[in-house]
């Protein structure tokens, strides 16, 4: 049985739906869930439709071309029964697709840019092209930055679309009371359309206006203090980050978790935002006090991922 390496899921602290407007953002790895390439010894019907959705895979990088993939091996192992055996959640906004990705072409390419090199800026940016390319298969448009997160599994700084960085996170707290964690919705999300409803919601003056004057404004100020440490002035933009989610985001947030997103910024508990696409997956929370928050969330399921 061929295994290959392990690639990671990821969480967007900062930056959903703001990078597409060029705002910074801030993406971590999360080594919660992960995935690998494999050739089974006997297929199961998870790797036959795993494999399914590679046969599929294979035709759009056909389609691409200019990628310097090895095509005939990546099609030769699919005929094996090639899958990706994962315990990402699809859907769930921490890079399913993005891991599958990352793995494809670790595996397949023939000019590897590695992880061990100098990782330039224009290196960065050659492999976020590439990955965009090869993600627009699951997604209609993709940055390219989830499967760049899983395949480096170091936090990426985006300070704009074409100025990407690798960065290093303040350490976390062990005592820290304050932490960033996951809440489950429940039910999953589809990027794509998702990214359809901001766009169209772009089309509007006001819409663009609150974009660029708040949304974007806020985000950095988050991606900035999180950097330096300045816990709170993340908390303060944070909150300010929940509420015009809250006002302006209402289609990406689940319905039943409006008023937990009220309260949240109501109480100063805890404030929610989306991770990823949101419609559904993984809501992402900054809490002042983990403890209280989830004595406050007491009906669901928190998952921290990191102390502050």
């Amino acid at each position: 049985m061929m295994k290959g390496p392990l690639f990671y899921s990821k969480i967007l602290l900062f930056g959903e739906y703001g990078i597409i407007e060029d705002s910074k953002g801030l993406s971590i790895p999360y080594n919660f869930f992960k995935g690998a390439l494999k050739l089974p010894d006997s297929p199961s019907e998870k790797s036959k439709q795993s494999n399914l959705i590679l046969i599929d895979f294979c035709s759009h990088l056909k389609q691409i071309g200019d990628l310097d993939l090895d095509l005939i091996l990546f099609e030769k192992h699919i005929k094996e029964g090639l899958y990706f055996d994962s315990s990402i959640p699809k859907g769930y906004g921490v890079g399913s697709s993005g891991a599958l990705v990352a793995a494809v072409y670790d595996k397949y390419s023939n000019n590897k840019i590695t992880v061990l090199e100098n990782l330039t800026r224009e290196k960065l940016l050659k492999l976020k092209i590439i990955f965009s390319k090869m993600e627009s298969f699951f997604h209609g448009k993709s940055s390219g930055l989830d499967p760049l997160n899983s395949y480096l599994s170091i936090p990426i700084l985006i300070k704009s679309k074409d100025d990407i960085n690798v960065t290093g996170i303040p350490s976390q707290k062990s005592k820290g009371s304050g932490a960033v964690f996951l809440l489950d919705s429940g039910q999953t999300g589809s990027t794509a359309p998702m990214v359809s409803i901001f766009m169209e919601k772009m089309k509007s003056e006001g819409f663009r206006k609150m974009i660029s004057s708040q949304f974007i404004k806020h985000t950095n100020i988050c991606v900035d203090s999180f950097l330096s440490g300045d816990i709170n002035k993340l908390l303060q933009n944070t909150k300010k980050l929940s509420r015009i989610v809250f006002e302006n985001f209402k289609p990406m947030i689940p319905d039943e978790f409006h008023h937990l997103w009220k309260k949240g910024i109501d109480s100063g508990s805890y404030f929610l935002k989306l991770c990823g696409s949101g419609g559904g997956g993984y809501i992402l929370g900054f809490a002042p006090d983990i403890d209280q928050a989830k004595k406050d969330l007491k009906d669901y399921s928190l998952e921290v991922v990191y102390h502050f």
